[in-house]
């Protein structure tokens, strides 16, 4: 199978603590996706998200700096994980979020590159914006 890889970067307007939050809460991951989302915050425990399409592995993980996880796609072929990092660093701004996924099967590639932007880095920017939470969830 060919695989390909991904690379972003992207800054928001708050400290890495609150980044790294949004990425490993299950709470706060489910409120900017609109979907469910459980989330293990150990090392080598398991995760989903979007209501179960996405699940995987955390592989390390430093509070405010680093997540490196196991990532696949429910329509994956089977067994098949890719490998992600979220790395977190703080500019006069906020933070910049430096992102790489390797192992992306290449007929999802182009969606997956897209769906980062649309399902998370959008999204989160716009729950920054909005502030704490209300009692809406």
């Amino acid at each position: 199978m060919k695989v390909k890889r991904i690379r972003q970067s992207v800054t928001f307007r708050a400290k890495p603590h609150e980044i790294y939050e949004m990425l490993m809460d299950s709470r706060k991951h489910a409120r900017f996706t609109e979907a469910g989302a459980s989330i293990s915050r150990k090392v080598g425990g398991k995760f989903t998200a979007y209501d179960g399409y996405i699940r995987g592995v955390n592989l390390e993980l430093a509070p405010g700096k680093k997540i490196v996880q196991e990532w696949r796609g429910r329509d994956w072929p089977e067994g098949h994980y890719s490998k992600v990092t979220f790395s977190l660093k703080k500019v006069e701004t906020g933070t910049r979020l430096t992102f790489t996924q390797a192992g992306v099967p290449a007929r999802f590639h182009k969606n997956i590159n897209q769906g980062w932007h649309d399902a998370y880095w959008t999204p989160m920017k716009e729950m920054i914006k909005k502030g704490p939470k209300t009692n809406k969830q």
